[in-house]
């Protein structure tokens, strides 16, 4: 995978799931469908997903910052 497909999808994951995380985003979607029971299960898997994004996007700013393809 090159730099700036890694960087951009480092960076759409970290935004996506930090709305998810920090606004009532996902409270009011799931909500609506009727699946309001899993908001008690999100944390488990936004909080790490935010992490590992978080962690895909410096990863490739510091590859594109040692100058690897």
């Amino acid at each position: 995978m090159n730099n700036r497909t890694l960087l951009k999808t480092g960076i759409a994951g970290t935004v996506i799931a930090a709305l998810c995380c920090f606004t009532p985003v996902l409270a009011i979607l799931l909500g609506v469908v009727g699946l309001s029971a899993w908001l008690g299960w999100l944390d488990y898997v936004l909080i790490p997903a935010l992490l590992v994004f978080v962690g895909i996007t410096i990863y490739a700013l510091r590859r594109q910052q040692l100058g690897g393809k």
